[in-house]
């Protein structure tokens, strides 16, 4: 976890609000879409 975090911070992405974004999303998104919520995607809190 604290690999996801830190791979957050360094791509810009505000870690613990990506955490909270992630574990709020994940339970309803398809398998497919997943790679949306990685911390390096283009606009992870916005897709």
């Amino acid at each position: 976890v604290m690999g996801l975090l830190e791979t957050a911070r360094l791509n810009g992405v505000e870690p613990y609000g990506w955490l909270k974004l992630v574990l709020e999303r994940l339970p309803s998104l398809p398998e497919e879409r997943l790679h949306e919520l990685l911390p390096f995607a283009k606009d992870p809190l916005n897709n």
